[in-house]
């Protein structure tokens, strides 16, 4: 029975994280942004959402939590650093990587309010 219980939560948080990345994809797009990514997996970690808008580059961190503070609180200095080799993975491979600049953001979902889009949540290294 545990196993069960334990496997319906997850199922529960795998909705929730999807669910939260699509208004967080909404939201963005809204603020001009062209969503280029989602859930993009390498070895090394996974990016939420890949957004950009001209030169700039947003590598889009998703979390939803109660408070803004617990979801800025939620990206750890492991997840920053896993998060920003799969980052330097991505940049490699496009052509006018040269160009462009690239952001570390958070869009915190948080209940019964407009997606808060946090930019610069860290600075890489």
């Amino acid at each position: 029975m545990r196993g069960d219980a334990a496997r319906l939560s997850r199922l529960r948080a795998y909705r929730k994280g999807h669910r939260g990345e699509w208004i967080a994809a909404i939201a963005l797009m809204l603020k001009g942004y062209r969503i280029l990514a989602r859930r993009f997996r390498t070895p090394l970690g996974e990016i939420d959402l890949i957004a950009r808008r001209g030169d700039l580059v947003a590598i889009v961190e998703v979390k939803a939590r109660p408070t803004l503070a617990e979801a800025m609180e939620a990206v750890s200095f492991t997840a920053q650093r896993r998060i920003d080799a799969a980052a330097d993975l991505w940049l490699a491979r496009q052509p006018d990587y040269a160009r462009l600049s690239l952001r570390y953001d958070l869009v915190a979902i948080v209940p019964r309010r407009w997606p808060v889009h946090v930019k610069n949540i860290y600075a890489p290294r």
